[in-house]
Formats: structure tokens, C-alpha cells, sequence
């Protein structure tokens, strides 16, 4: 369980379809398609729209206005996760603190954070799930037997990831402004799992698709989920994201009820 205490949303969301995505294949440092470059535009639209402004009530009309707040940005240092976010603004704020004290803030101050890079694959970086069962088949069988301890040859498991993480999600239960995070499929499912309070071992079947917004807002004992789909996977050029992963062995149900798993602690060795 994961006590949260001060009131503030993040917004996940995975970068817009790369080039490797519509080649289906995994890892990489591509750019950005033409549908992924369209994804970047309008999620900063939702980040003018949504994340930076707050619903409050004009004390002279009585009335509901919209009012511009400070907002956070952090992407790994991955070219895809850097395009996407090309479009957002990045406008001075003139903000009157909690302590009183009134100065600028710079909405959106990008922050290439090297914590949320994807799950590092070592030799099958770059190759699809079918060319990794075909020339791998070794490994594929073990990544689908224990997908989450499962460590790439001269890559990483998401263990491993679960722990370059931890000062990162330990650094965002202190943060109070609104922050979007663009980042990638593996990274999402631990942040996500870690703050709705799951298990470990369900981290790595978490759905996390591409062109949505994920909006969590801690609560003592858990988060409220929106999810926001800002294009349609008919909008893409491709009939999948690109990522669609081979279903395991173990049955979602058999590796949730086992008595040895724990909540995703990000202290947990």
C-alpha cells in the first residue's frame, strides 16, 4: 500500500508513434511518423487545455472561470519522447506562491530525466518480437516464462528498471504542480503500478497504449484514473502500436495470486 498525502495529478503518456513502432519493432532511438508527429500536436493542445489551467470561481462574477497554473514536464532523453513534446509551450507564468511571493515560472520547462528510458533490450534491441523468437528462441522462451525478472542479454529486466526509478517516483510524491510525464510503455507500468498500488508482477502486463493520456490523481489509499484518447487507432498507419506483445505462459490470474508477490515498493530489493 502506498500512503499519498499532498494533492497533485500526473499525466502519463507514451510518446507518439516512432518510426520503430510502425516497423513493430522494440527499442531504438527512432523518430516520430507523421500520425506520431500529429499525436505531439495535439497533446499540447491538452497540455494548454487541460494540465496547466484549473476551474476555479471569479470572486467578482461568482461565476466558473478557467485560471493558467504552473505545470511540470519530464521526458526520457529518448528522441521520440523529446518530439513529442517539441509542440508543447513553454510561456512565462507570473505566479503568486502559497507564501505569498509572486514570480515567474516557465510553463512546461522541459527535463530529459535518463530514469525514464525504456527497458534497455542489450542484443535485441532493434529486432521484433518474431525475429526475437526466431533467432533468440532461448530467451523468448524465458522472458515468456518470467517476463518480469527477466533480464535481456546485455540489457535489463523491469527489476532492474523498477530500481533506477525509485528516486524518480520518490521525487514526484513531493511534487504539487500538475506534471506530464512522456516516457515509454515499460516505464508507464511500473509508475502506474507503483502508484494505483499493484503488485509487482502485474506491472509488466499493464495495458499502456499509444495517443492516450493517462490522468492520476493520488488519493490517500490509491489514485483516480481518467483515461483520455486523443486520436483513434484508425488515425494510425498501422493496424497495432507496433508493440503488441506475445501472451505469456502464465495466465494474468495464476500470476496475480501468488502468495510471494508484493506491492510494487520502489524500496523493495
Amino acid at each position: 500500500m502506498n500512503l499519498h498525502t499532498l494533492p497533485r495529478t500526473f499525466y502519463l503518456s507514451r510518446h507518439g508513434q516512432s518510426e520503430y513502432n510502425d516497423l513493430a519493432k522494440i527499442g531504438g532511438d527512432s523518430g516520430l511518423t507523421k500520425a506520431g508527429l500529429e499525436y505531439a500536436r495535439r497533446l499540447a493542445n491538452f497540455c494548454k487545455d487541460e494540465i496547466s489551467v484549473k476551474t476555479v470561481i471569479d470572486p467578482d462574477t461568482d461565476k466558473e472561470v478557467k485560471k493558467e497554473i504552473p505545470a511540470r514536464l519530464w521526458t526520457s532523453t529518448m528522441q521520440r519522447t523529446k518530439e513529442t513534446a517539441q509542440f508543447i509551450d513553454h510561456s512565462p507564468l507570473d505566479n503568486l506562491w502559497d507564501n505569498g511571493e509572486k514570480r515567474e515560472w516557465l510553463q512546461f520547462r522541459p527535463r530529459a530525466r535518463r530514469n525514464l528510458d525504456e527497458i534497455y533490450a542489450g542484443i535485441c534491441d532493434g529486432l521484433s518480437y518474431k525475429e526475437i523468437e526466431e533467432q533468440f528462441p532461448d530467451e523468448f522462451a524465458r522472458r515468456q516464462k518470467d517476463k518480469l525478472s527477466y533480464r535481456y542479454p546485455r540489457g535489463e529486466s523491469y527489476m532492474d528498471v523498477i530500481l533506477r526509478l525509485e528516486p524518480l517516483a520518490h521525487e514526484l510524491e513531493r511534487i504539487r504542480e500538475p506534471i506530464l510525464i512522456i516516457a515509454h510503455q515499460g516505464i508507464h507500468r511500473i509508475l502506474y503500478a507503483y502508484f494505483m498500488g499493484l503488485d509487482r508482477a502485474q506491472a509488466p502486463y499493464i495495458s499502456i497504449p499509444l495517443n492516450t493520456v493517462i490522468q492520476l490523481t493520488p488519493h490517500a489509499y490509491g489514485c483516480h484514473e481518467k483515461r483520455i484518447s486523443l486520436m483513434q487507432k484508425s488515425e494510425l498507419k498501422c493496424s497495432d502500436d507496433g508493440q503488441d506483445e506475445p501472451v505469456t505462459n502464465v495466465s494474468m490470474s495464476e500470476s496475480f495470486s501468488k502468495d510471494n508477490v508484493s506491492s510494487l515498493n520502489m524500496s523493495s530489493p
